[in-house]
């Protein structure tokens, strides 16, 4: 079933229906979750539809599962130079370069070859003059599949099953996804120079992917992820001191760096999907305020009543509160140390009632 799934992909690729075709990917790795050529299809797939992170996503699946796949490294190269991580694709590219053959090894070395250029240009090495391409010189091509075009579609995003938030420090961002009880094993976390790749594959159930460009680069090798009860949590460490002001990269986006010298410590920071913002200090000092002015009734009432008395009472007051209220079993209760100090306190029964003694 999974293999006339993989052909009717193939067909519906070649045919340039790619959302099809990665639709018909999809429900063939739900029937071969181990197949690496699969998910590297997958992964070419989601390029032709832009859909780059899921390209990446794929691609470190099919590496994962098949460490010696050649395209897999490829079409993550691929997927990363479309990002704009260089860096990353560059990394990718050397360890597929030795592993494919000699007809494709010309394709990786062309396309090292561009990262190491963007790379200079982005760090100042190389002025942007020298990198820029001779007016007979071929852009980059895709991996070409059977004379296939650029063609892409728009594609609804699914509704995540998993709720996600955020929070920041100056030097880290700490990224929650709120999924309760999940299997640490079902849990895939993968980091770029600016791309955050999470997947959460719990058996018989749909499987969960986020894969954003983050809104500033990150250190990959001191970010790190905990799986607990209720909640995946992760930690981002920040490559620049910069305010992130959304988990996301936006083509808007507006850089503000955060000046790390002050001694006032800068308090993390919760968005939200809510235009309203809450105040929670106020929000404490009124619930206070509404407790301390609670109106109670009956033993309620008189409880607080007396609570209040022992609060502000001087040491003998109290002496006095706890002797009385004990000796007589709670039915006295003095606030005179002089008058019950001396002498033990009887209880006295409401009327109607009688006194009794309890024997241990």
């Amino acid at each position: 079933m999974a293999s006339d799934l993989e052909n009717k992909a193939k067909e519906a690729f070649i045919d340039d229906h790619f959302q099809l075709a990665a639709d018909l990917y999809s429900q063939a790795i739900d029937l071969n979750p181990n197949s690496a050529e699969l998910f590297a299809d997958r992964a070419q797939a989601n390029i032709k539809l832009g859909n780059l992170t899921e390209a990446v996503s794929d691609a470190n699946k099919a590496i994962e599962l098949d460490a010696s796949m050649a395209k897999a490294y490829l079409r993550k190269g691929i997927a990363c130079m479309k990002l704009e991580e260089y860096q990353t694709a560059k990394a990718a590219l050397d360890i597929g370069v030795s592993m494919a053959s000699a007809d494709s090894r010309s394709r990786f070395t062309s396309l090292i070859k561009e990262c190491e250029d963007r790379i200079a240009e982005e760090t100042g090495q190389l002025p942007k003059e020298e990198l820029e391409l001779p007016s007979n010189a071929t852009p980059m091509q895709e991996e070409p599949v059977n004379g296939l075009s650029n063609e892409t579609q728009d594609v609804a995003p699914p509704k995540p099953k998993y709720k996600h938030d955020f929070y920041q420090k100056p030097e880290e961002v700490v990224v929650t996804i709120f999924a309760k009880r999940v299997p640490a094993d079902s849990v895939s976390v993968d980091f770029g120079e600016q791309i955050l790749s999470v997947s959460i594959n719990v058996p018989g159930e749909d499987a969960y992917h986020l894969q954003p460009r983050l809104f500033g680069k990150i250190v990959p090798a001191n970010c790190k992820y905990i799986v607990l009860s209720t909640k995946v949590e992760i930690s981002l460490a920040k490559a620049e001191p910069i305010h992130w002001t959304s988990l996301e990269y936006k083509e808007t986006t507006v850089v503000r760096r955060v000046d790390t010298s002050s001694e006032v410590a800068m308090r993390p920071t919760y968005p939200s999907s809510k235009p309203k913002k809450v105040d929670w200090d106020k929000l404490e000092a009124q619930v206070k305020k509404e407790e301390k002015d609670e109106k109670l009734d009956g033993d309620a009432a008189l409880n607080k009543f007396f609570r209040e008395i022992y609060k502000d009472a001087d040491e003998d007051t109290r002496r006095a509160m706890q002797k009385s209220f004990v000796e007589s079993s709670g039915t006295v209760l003095s606030t005179n140390w002089k008058d019950v100090g001396s002498k033990k306190i009887e209880g006295s029964a409401p009327d109607g009632m009688e006194m009794k003694k309890w024997e241990y």
